[in-house]
C-alpha cells in the first residue's frame, strides 16, 4: 500500500489492514517506521471522522455501544475479549463495572484510548 493521506473510510479499512501487517515491527527499521507514519495518519482521519468531545457525558459503557453500532465490533467480539458471553452482557447492561484487566484487552484489541474506558459510571444493582 503506498502511503497517502487517509479520505475515505476504505482508505481507513486499507490502513488498518497495513498495521495490522506491521503489528510489531521493530523500531527503527523500515517496518517499524512504515507502522509509525500509518498509526499517525489513522488517529488524524479518527480525530476527523468521529470527533469526540470530552466534555459530553458519556461513559465507557457508552463507548462501547458506539463501538459495536458504528465501528463494526460485536458483542461477541467484546465476549472472545473478555472470555465470557455473560460477562460482555453484563457490562453492556451496566450490571458489572469494568476492570483494569477489562480496560486494557478492550484498549488493546479494539485500539480504544484507555482514558475513554476509565471514567466513572452508574452501574445498576442487582434487585
Amino acid at each position: 500500500m503506498e502511503i497517502r493521506p487517509i479520505r475515505t473510510d476504505e482508505d481507513h479499512r486499507a490502513a488498518l489492514a497495513e498495521i495490522d501487517r506491521y503489528w510489531g515491527a521493530s523500531e527503527g527499521t523500515e517496518e517499524g517506521d512504515r507502522l509509525d507514519v500509518l498509526l499517525a495518519l489513522v488517529e488524524i482521519y479518527e480525530e476527523k471522522r468521529w470527533p469526540i468531545n470530552i466534555n459530553e457525558n458519556f461513559d465507557p459503557v457508552d463507548v462501547l455501544n458506539y463501538s459495536i453500532e458504528e465501528l463494526g465490533h460485536t458483542q461477541a467480539e467484546l465476549a472472545e475479549l473478555l472470555g465470557s458471553r455473560s460477562r460482555a452482557s453484563e457490562i453492556l447492561s451496566r450490571r458489572r463495572a469494568l476492570t483494569v484487566d477489562m480496560i486494557h484487552k478492550i484498549s488493546e484489541g479494539w485500539k480504544i484510548p484507555a482514558d475513554l474506558l476509565v471514567r466513572p459510571y452508574r452501574v445498576e444493582q442487582a434487585a
